[in-house]
């Protein structure tokens, strides 16, 4: 039966359909995937095609047993023949039990080839297909430009996310959170993880966001922040002590704070506060502090918690 196939490109490997797995080698086999050498064969292979091959597919639901046939003056033939690794022709051991083929001589052969050129001539059960796999095969050799592979690399591994991404999931540009000084200082690929970042909060209530270079992390974090913020929803940061004065810094009105003008607003907490039932952090009176009603908790160096901070988490 005619199958489709979608096309694929010489930097990535090229899943077969099974009856196509034959021609490519078996597991026990080199294949030529991203080899540096692979465009120039696959050029090669193309002009073979060309001067001497003619490949046609069976149309039909009807199954052909497979037989290899020599065409002489004495034709030869070899049943049942599997497919054309060297496994399948008995050259190698392969992961069979055994193989085994049967050579079949004149004159019994004759009815072999006999009954190949019968269907191989009949049009109404298989339809010449060279074109098509010389199509598959030339793009093996065909050159894309850098954008093209950066943009279907992030379509492959991000595709499955993508179809089930809806509107509600995404970044609303209505609150204002771009025209922020936080905003306007990241680079564009911080922009990006800041929208990624929103969606995935949005869909699945949580996301990781990998440690950059100097302030990368941070600001990025400052951008999610202002985006709740400027939808009128309760921030918490937690961090290490150490670092509170960094946190501290860009939501104070003071003067090195380059984010001043954003008056961030969110809440500066320990990780180790998340243990404590009472006593004061900084200003902050744990005793009466109502944890549940943060909308977005950040935190700052994660891999710090301690076993018994996280069995007290509680929100």
């Amino acid at each position: 039966m005619q199958e489709k196939t979608a096309k694929a490109r010489r930097e990535f490997y090229i899943p077969r359909r099974n009856r196509e797995k034959a021609l490519h080698g078996s597991e026990f086999e080199i294949r030529l995937r991203n080899d540096f050498s692979q465009k120039a064969i696959s050029r090669e292979c193309a002009d073979w095609i060309r001067r001497k091959v003619c490949f046609k597919s069976n149309q039909t639901a009807e199954g052909i047993p497979n037989f290899m046939t020599i065409d002489s003056a004495a034709p030869v033939t070899y049943a049942p023949v599997n497919g054309f690794t060297r496994a399948d022709l008995g050259c190698e051991r392969g992961s069979n039990l055994f193989t085994m083929i049967n050579r079949i001589d004149a004159p019994q052969s004759t009815q072999y080839l006999e009954l190949f050129n019968t269907i191989w001539n009949d049009k109404q059960r298989l339809q010449d297909v060279t074109d098509t796999v010389l199509e598959s095969i030339t793009t093996a050799y065909q050159e894309n430009s850098p954008e093209f592979l950066y943009f279907f690399a992030l379509y492959n591994i991000f595709g499955d996310f993508l179809e089930h991404v809806s509107e509600d999931d995404l970044p609303s540009d209505t609150n204002g959170f771009k025209e922020s000084i936080v905003w306007n200082k990241l680079y564009t690929f911080q922009k990006d993880a800041t929208l990624a970042i929103i969606s995935k909060l949005e869909q699945f209530n949580g996301c990781i966001l990998a440690d950059s270079v100097g302030l990368g992390k941070t600001f990025t974090a400052l951008a999610v922040i202002k985006y709740y913020e400027n939808r009128n929803l309760r921030v918490l940061v937690l961090c290490h002590k150490k670092l509170s004065d960094n946190w501290i810094t860009y939501k104070a009105n003071y003067r090195n704070n380059p984010l001043a003008e954003d008056r961030l607003h969110y809440d500066v907490l320990y990780h180790t506060d998340l243990s404590r039932e009472q006593g004061f952090s900084g200003e902050t009176d744990l005793s009466k502090l109502n944890w549940a009603a943060y909308d977005l908790v950040v935190i700052d160096e994660s891999h710090n918690f301690r076993k018994h901070t996280l069995r007290k988490f509680r929100f």
